[in-house]
């Protein structure tokens, strides 16, 4: 077999590992929302697993046939990941399950009060923008949307400034910022900010890392930094 028949074969294996990954991670999901909260109608519920699934749907349609190299590298941390990065990695993670098993609780015990339903929609639409369209927009439009902070040499890593690149440099973190504000309030469970506003901690010193690296290593990203200015919020930071 030829070096590059290998290469596809690895990147192949890695994209069904990616799509194994993110499957099963929907179920546990599934598994912790309606297993804490003990019932099955729980629309919310139902919401929130469905904004995760059309995240994996829409990404192997709209990514795996043109770039699975990319989902290939999602599927695993990296040799080089920096080691600050995978604590904050670490972190997050945490933080996310425990937004998700305190909202559940909260929903199952009823510590907060009823919410009313325009702000539960708010959330529930926050949520799908940030995680359905702008992150989903953020990934095809940067082929070096991978897990971790490195710099790709291997595939030729470039500065990317079309999609939302043009007016954010790291837009991929404000979905996901989106989704997570999103999620205690259309989940009716205020307790779940404690977690929210935490995670949005890592991910705003994530985001500082992140960027500090691109100007340190990647070229050309300097000269980008200085088009794009804001690097999570536009008109604020």
């Amino acid at each position: 077999m030829n070096t590059h028949s290998t290469q596809d074969s690895k990147v192949r294996i890695g994209a069904i590992r990616w799509l194994v990954r993110e499957t099963l991670g929907n179920l546990i999901l599934i598994a912790i929302l309606f297993g804490i909260v003990g019932r099955w109608n729980w629309w919310m519920g139902w919401a929130l697993s469905v904004i995760y699934i059309l995240w994996t749907v829409s990404t192997a349609i709209l990514i795996l046939p043109i770039n699975p190299a990319m989902l290939a590298e999602r599927s695993r941390p990296h040799a080089d990941t920096r080691k600050w990065d995978m604590a904050l990695m670490g972190a997050a993670g945490l933080l996310m399950v425990a937004e998700y098993v305190i909202a559940s609780l909260d929903v199952r015990l009823s510590w907060s009060p009823q919410l009313p339903l325009a702000l539960q929609i708010i959330g529930l639409v926050a949520a799908i923008v940030g995680y359905d369209f702008l992150l989903v927009w953020a990934m095809v439009s940067n082929a070096f949307f991978v897990t971790t902070v490195r710099i790709q040499t291997e595939r030729q890593h470039t500065v990317v400034s079309g999609g939302p690149y043009r007016y954010l440099r790291h837009p991929g973190y404000l979905g996901n910022l989106l989704l997570h504000w999103g999620v205690p309030f259309m989940l009716n469970s205020l307790w779940a900010i404690i977690p929210a506003s935490m995670l949005t901690v890592v991910l705003i010193v994530r985001t500082a890392l992140e960027d500090k690296t691109l100007h340190a290593e990647l070229p050309g990203y300097k000269e980008y930094a200085e088009r794009v200015r804001y690097r999570l919020l536009p008109g604020v930071w």
